[in-house]
C-alpha cells in the first residue's frame, strides 16, 4: 500500500482510539500490518532519562527500558532527528533485539522541542528503509505527539 494511504489508515485509527495509548496501539499496528517490510513495530515512551517500551508489535523485545544516547533508538532521542540504518550488523550502536533484524528506522515522537518518545521499526531485509518511510513516520509521530503530551498533563 501507498505510504499516503497507510498515513490516512493510521490517523483515521488514532482519531477514533479514545486516548494516547489506544492511540500507539492502533498506529503500531496498522504500520505492521500493512507495510510488508516492517517486521517489528514499536513505540518508546521518554520517562526521565530512560526510553520505556509502550505499545508494539512483534516478537518479545529484551529492550524494554533503554537509556538516552544508547543504541539507535538512544542516539534518535538524544539526537531529535530520525536515524536509518540499512544494515544493523555494520552499527556498533544497534542493540540486538531478533537475529533475524537486518535493518532499523527510529523516528523521534516531538513536541516543538522535546522529545516524548519514538517509534521504532526493524525489518528482515537490508536497506528497507528510504525517504517514503522517513516521511510517513515523522508524519505519524507529529500527530501521535499531541495525543501523548496531553495524556501526561
Amino acid at each position: 500500500m501507498q505510504r499516503q494511504g497507510v498515513f490516512e489508515k493510521v490517523t483515521k485509527a488514532i482519531a477514533g482510539a479514545g486516548d494516547a495509548n489506544g492511540a500507539m496501539q492502533a498506529a503500531v499496528e496498522i504500520l505492521e500490518r500493512e507495510i510488508a517490510d516492517y517486521t517489528w513495530v514499536g513505540i518508546y515512551l521518554l520517562d526521565g532519562n530512560e526510553l520505556v517500551l509502550g505499545p508494539f508489535v512483534g516478537k518479545p523485545s529484551p529492550h524494554t527500558r533503554i537509556p538516552l544516547g544508547r543504541g539507535i533508538c538512544g542516539a534518535a532521542a538524544a539526537e531529535k532527528a530520525t536515524i536509518i540504518v540499512d544494515d544493523v550488523n555494520a552499527d556498533p550502536r544497534y542493540l540486538a533485539c531478533s537475529v533475524e533484524t537486518r535493518s532499523e528506522i527510529v523516528t523521534p515522537i516531538m513536541l516543538d522541542d522535546e522529545v516524548l518518545g519514538e517509534i521504532d521499526i526493524d525489518s528482515d531485509r537490508l536497506k528497507a528503509f528510504g525517504p517514503a518511510d522517513r516521511e510517513l513516520l515523522e508524519r505519524v509521530a507529529a500527530v501521535l505527539a499531541s495525543l501523548i503530551a496531553r495524556s501526561r498533563v
